[in-house]
């Protein structure tokens, strides 16, 4: 049975506000109701007009606030009450947001819905970063993975293709496995000096970066005491980030755009 409420499934992007798309603003500003996750910014919420019924439904590493057939369930509840529903997501909805999980759900609901696509974490905080991650002689291409596996699963990725030395490696919800992956490339034949990063709150006034080398990397991050979210970025174009990291978070105005502990 169809519903005359919609669920919009919508992608913030990675936190700064400008980064929005015009859709995305005017659905949340249109709204009855947002359902939000924990990765939407503080900047980003302060954009929904007072009025608008707010849900949170965020996820912790280690800790989920509500279970995703919970979340699955409320969204068309919302709908059955023919309301415009935003389904509020960091980044994009279709690249580690679980957005095709809630779409699925939703098709087999008989619930209309449309997908919003959001700036991805992989290209935005990587060049608030200074990152690129193609760059020609350095990277030919780029791998995207999930640094986390649900319900505490065994990390068990392609190491040997992830280790190709030819293109950048983004690792997305990586920090508790971080020393893990590290070994796990190494292992499989990425040099332990291959530059890389860590990058919390990319593109906030938040942001922090640490760059090291592969076999480096875990602690030099521990030490500066980096805290999730953050994105892992694993590659020669990492070098660059010297001459070309121009963002400068508001809150560290005074510092340098990046902590370098190489």
């Amino acid at each position: 049975m169809k519903t005359e409420g919609v669920v919009y499934l919508v992608g913030s992007g990675p936190g700064d506000p400008e980064l929005l798309t015009v859709k995305a603003l005017r659905l949340m500003q249109t709204a009855d109701v947002v359902v939000y996750d924990r990765l939407v910014s503080p900047e980003i919420m302060a954009m929904i007009p007072p009025g608008v019924s707010r849900i949170a439904v965020g996820k912790s590493p280690g800790m989920h606030c509500v279970p995703q057939h919970e979340i699955n369930a409320l969204l068309t509840r919302l709908a059955r009450k023919s309301r415009m529903i935003v389904r509020l997501k960091g980044g994009d909805p279709f690249v580690f947001g679980r957005g095709s999980e809630e779409a699925l759900h939703l098709r087999r609901q008989g619930v209309r819905y449309e997908v919003v696509p959001g700036l991805t974490a992989a290209s935005a905080v990587s060049c608030y970063a200074g990152i690129p991650l193609t760059h020609r002689s350095m990277s030919r291409g780029v791998r995207m993975v999930t640094g986390h596996f649900r319900d505490g699963e065994v990390l068990d990725l392609d190491w040997e293709k992830l280790a190709d030395a030819s293109a950048t490696l983004v690792v997305y919800m990586g920090l508790s496995n971080l020393e893990i992956i590290a070994r796990q490339l190494m292992q499989a034949g990425r040099a332990a000096d291959t530059p890389a990063a860590v990058i919390q709150e990319g593109t906030t006034p938040r942001q922090r970066m640490v760059q090291a080398t592969l076999s480096t990397l875990s602690r030099e991050v521990e030490r500066a005491g980096l805290s999730s979210p953050v994105m892992i970025i694993i590659g020669e174009t990492v070098t660059l980030a010297d001459q070309l990291a121009w963002y400068q978070p508001r809150e560290m105005s005074n510092e340098t755009p990046c902590l370098d502990r190489r």
